[in-house]
């Protein structure tokens, strides 16, 4: 099995399911006692998002290309940026190494496409939501993104930084997700996507009349599947 390097901690409760996932989606492609091969980088998450928030969006990628070089170093064969929202200097962050980047919008579009279906709605942080780097990209795969309206984006940001990111799962906001949710499928979107790591601690299919797509799992099926067909 190759060696996949995880560029985590943003948040830590969500890099926490990546880790979870890969171990049981190798286990059940594997068997017995085997378990995934990946190194981990950590990154102190209270410096990212500051650096989000100022709109340094270069100085936050060279931070998180530093950890991809020294995943590299570390044995690294592929690497997975453990967050939607960092996607944003995915470019950044493929220069620095020689190992490939799996990105995470490239295997949610393919999970969306092998559906058949075309018009999604995206729920993420007001960055994945609202600017073109994530959208941009699952467009370029043939998909019409919607996105939900400026009251809905702003419940959907707090909720994720406020609350998931700090492991808070609460009733009232898996509510208000989930009335965000009947709005987009409202306005005609056949499936959702889950494009920010945390939201899957308070989401599932059962909270949803369309089909919905959960990026962690869908990036770590990916990394699974790719680290055991390339495997020598």
């Amino acid at each position: 099995m190759k060696t996949i390097g995880l560029l985590g901690g943003m948040s830590w409760e969500s890099t926490a399911e990546y880790y979870r996932l890969l171990n049981e989606l190798t286990r059940e492609r594997l068997g017995g006692l085997h378990s995934a091969r990946c190194v981990l980088y950590s990154v102190d998450f209270a410096e990212i998002e500051r650096l989000q928030a100022e709109g340094r969006w270069e100085e936050a990628g060279e931070v998180l290309a530093h950890a991809a070089r020294a995943l590299e170093s570390a044995g690294a064969d592929m690497l997975l940026i453990c967050t939607n929202t960092m996607h944003k200097v995915a470019g950044q962050v493929a220069a620095a190494v020689t190992v490939p980047l799996l990105h995470l919008a490239d295997t949610t579009a393919d999970a969306v496409r092998a559906r058949g279906l075309r018009r999604i709605g995206l729920l993420g942080t007001a960055f994945t939501m609202e600017q073109d780097f994530y959208r941009g990209r699952l467009e370029s795969h043939g998909l019409d993104v919607l996105v939900p309206d400026a009251a809905g984006r702003s419940t959907v940001h707090r909720v994720i930084y406020e609350e998931l990111c700090l492991g808070i799962v609460q009733e009232e906001s898996r509510q208000a997700f989930m009335a965000v949710i009947r709005d987009l499928v409202a306005a005609g979107a056949e499936g959702i996507v889950l494009g920010c790591t945390e939201i899957e601690l308070l989401i599932g299919p059962d909270h949803s009349p369309v089909p919905v797509f959960p990026t962690t799992r869908l990036h770590a099926e990916a990394a699974v599947a790719r680290a055991l067909t390339d495997a020598p």
